[in-house]
């Protein structure tokens, strides 16, 4: 069942991202901000916990769950350092993905030929 979930919570964000990417003139870079700043909001408000309670991966490996990641460690790190921790606390949180996508990327560079869209 946890599939389950995680497939509908999951495909839920992905049509909202189809959906603005047919209907507007959002950038795909546009829509990327757009959800990242969404999971932080919906974080901070208390929405996005319930989401990702009930969705599991579903809601945390698309966009807005790296604003969820985010804003948790920001509210961690405030716990923990005070201030400071608003400017330390994603950044320390997300950190192992950042890097992950950082490294992985750079292998199918390596392994397959960019091109670039004309």
């Amino acid at each position: 069942m946890d599939y389950i979930k995680a497939f509908i919570v999951g495909g839920i964000i992905c049509v909202v991202g189809q959906i603005l990417m047919d209907r507007t003139k959002l950038t795909p870079g546009h829509i990327l901000v757009i959800f990242v700043t969404s999971g932080v909001i919906l974080t901070a408000i208390g929405i996005y916990e319930p989401i990702v309670n009930y969705g599991g991966s579903g809601a945390t490996v698309p966009l807005p769950g790296f604003g969820y990641s985010l804003a948790n460690g920001v509210e961690k790190a405030v716990k923990e350092d005070g201030i400071i921790g608003v400017f330390t606390g994603g950044i320390q949180a997300t950190a192992g993905g950042v890097a992950a996508a950082i490294v992985f990327g750079y292998i199918m560079a390596l392994l397959f030929t960019p091109k670039t869209k004309s």
